[in-house]
């Protein structure tokens, strides 16, 4: 009888180890994925803290601007001159753009953030409508420097880098209340949208771009994150055009009152106040002579008013902050010499481009800035003086604070305009902008100095 075979159960340990290195695979991915998203979630975090490091920043940056503008207010630092007021006593000062070699502007340190104030070379460089590439520029940008958009002729706007007929009378018909253009040329702008008010930001142009039909971009130019210099992506190997935003702003006036509420004596009208101003200041005998020079035609502007009086540039420069050309409360739209480009200054009526060239140059001679219009003069000559002489200042109440800021590590970057107007003699920031999206702006070797500040500390 044949017996049958005995069983004998398959090993099942093959399978085990299977199972086994499969589970230990998926403990092991997930691992890996848990310990990723951590790394993820710790990178957030860190980007997240830097950001909240560069914010603060900035707001801290924006608050060290408007302890500048005050100073210059209230001490009149930066070379500034004291004028007497019409009761004799010095109490005024002219107001100038800070010197930017008494603050700091470049990777300023603000805990474990940085913050830059992003200048503009146009400034005080001596090029026209367009410029060399360069490097960054750091500091506060004076709105004076700039076209007023709610004040210029169709004319001097016309006189803009890149800017063409139809937008020139597109801008000023935007703002009319009558909604045409006020030309000389008696045009109308080919729009037919207008706000029929003053522009309210810069950025308002290119709403009238659009409606007219010209390109926006010319308001861009080659800068497209408007950091005033060409980088790498901004027309390489070409010439760098930085468009039409760079030259105009709407926010430059300057008070007709004096900081104690005095009223600055208007030039154009013959009053009392100005005999005061005059024999209070020089005197009984040469304040007369002053007012008997001044008789006749009469007075449009302050360089008028010098040129017409007799007095020296020492006379007028004690004046100067005492006096005005208009009436109301503040005088829009004065241009500022001593900060304007030559291509701003080619847009004032009477000035050439030569003559625009020759007031760069003479005031990158000058050891401080001039706190009045004297200089100007000797340059313009008797008929320009008297045409331009009512689109110009030497003074600054507003300024243009142009932040952005990196966290810890350099990461969480951030960028905020301000303009902080102290025309009221109390600093504060009428206007806000985020740039940001623009793109990083402080120049492609800012991290690496950062880096090598803080190896060194």
């Amino acid at each position: 009888m044949n017996r049958p075979l005995p069983y004998h159960r398959e090993s099942s340990g093959g399978y085990v180890l299977i199972v086994v290195l499969i589970v230990c695979l998926g403990l092991v991915s997930l691992t890996l994925l848990f310990g990723h998203s951590m790394m993820m979630t710790y990178r957030g975090s860190e980007t997240d803290l830097a950001g909240r490091q560069a914010d603060r920043a900035i707001e801290g940056a924006v608050q060290y601007a408007s302890y500048l503008m005050e100073n210059i207010m209230t001490s009149g630092t930066s070379g500034v001159s004291t004028a007497s007021t019409t009761s004799g006593t010095s109490n005024t000062s002219a107001y100038l753009l800070p010197d930017p070699t008494t603050y700091q502007s470049e990777a300023v340190p603000v805990g474990d953030a940085t913050f830059w104030f992003i200048g503009d070379p146009l400034q005080s460089g001596s090029t026209g409508g367009t410029s060399s590439p360069g490097s960054p520029s750091y500091g506060l940008v004076d709105e004076a420097s700039k076209l007023n958009l709610n004040t210029a002729t169709e004319a001097m706007l016309e006189n803009l880098p890149n800017m063409t007929q139809n937008l020139a009378q597109a801008i000023v018909a935007w703002r009319s209340t009558s909604g045409t253009s006020q030309s000389s040329t008696s045009a109308t702008s080919s729009s037919s949208t207008v706000k029929g008010g003053p522009f309210e930001s810069v950025y308002e142009l290119a709403q009238v771009a659009s409606v007219d039909g010209d390109d926006p971009s010319i308001l861009y130019g080659d800068d497209l994150n408007l950091n005033h210099v060409q980088d790498a992506n901004e027309s390489p190997g070409g010439q760098f055009n930085p468009g039409i935003f760079e030259y105009v702003t709407v926010f430059s006036r300057e008070p007709n009152t004096l900081p104690d509420g005095t009223k600055r004596v208007n030039v154009t009208q013959t009053t009392p106040a100005l005999t005061t101003l005059l024999t209070g200041t020089f005197g009984a005998t040469r304040g007369r002579e002053i007012e008997r020079n001044l008789r006749g035609a009469p007075v449009h502007s302050v360089l008028e008013f010098y040129m017409r009086s007799g007095m020296t540039a020492a006379e007028l420069d004690l004046v100067t902050p005492d006096l005005t050309m208009s009436s109301g409360n503040y005088a829009v739209g004065l241009i500022n010499v001593n900060t304007a480009s030559q291509a701003v200054l080619e847009c004032v009526p009477g000035i050439t481009q030569q003559q625009a060239t020759q007031i760069v140059s003479a005031r990158s001679s000058q050891a401080s800035p001039s706190t009045n219009l004297a200089w100007v003069a000797q340059i313009l000559g008797n008929a320009a003086s008297i045409q331009a002489g009512p689109y110009l200042t030497t003074q600054t109440y507003q300024v243009t604070a142009d932040v952005a800021a990196v966290g810890r590590y350099g990461r969480g970057y951030r960028r905020t305009l301000f303009v902080i107007d102290a025309s009221t003699y109390t600093p504060q920031v009428v206007y806000r902008h985020n740039m940001a999206s623009l793109g990083f702006a402080i120049g492609a070797d800012a991290l690496q100095k950062l880096a090598q500040q803080k190896a060194t500390q």
